[in-house]
């Protein structure tokens, strides 16, 4: 083993070591600051992607909004014309009536009971 793989070891355990005292010395919220933190860097990046994207390629950025604008349109529409026709209160809901079945007819008892005389 070289000297050069002995100190690479060495800084992955002290690496580790900070990384553990850093997890049991910082109260439970900053866990929450870290994921947010992260989560405002994920956006950041994606944004910038995205930009970049739509300079690249504005006809592809154009035609995606124009096909979301349609769909949305079309789902306003479809919406409006079932409210106006009476089809639909909330949501896509109907009602359904109950049916009966038919009563069964209870079976039927004898009136006489066997008693020990009868038999």
């Amino acid at each position: 083993m070289s000297r050069l793989d002995s100190y690479s070891g060495k800084v992955m355990d002290l690496v580790g070591q900070v990384g553990d005292s850093l997890r049991t010395s910082l109260p439970d919220s900053t866990g929450k600051w870290l994921q947010t933190g992260a989560a405002l860097g994920v956006a950041k990046t994606g944004t910038r992607v995205v930009g970049s994207f739509i300079r690249r390629n504005p006809a592809v950025a154009v035609a995606a909004a124009v096909g979301a604008g349609a769909l949305w349109f079309l789902a306003h529409r479809h919406r409006a014309r079932q409210q106006a026709e009476g089809e639909v209160i909330e949501g896509k809901a109907r009602r359904i009536e109950p049916r009966r079945s038919p009563r069964k007819a209870a079976p039927r008892r004898s009136s006489r009971t066997k008693t020990s005389t009868d038999e």
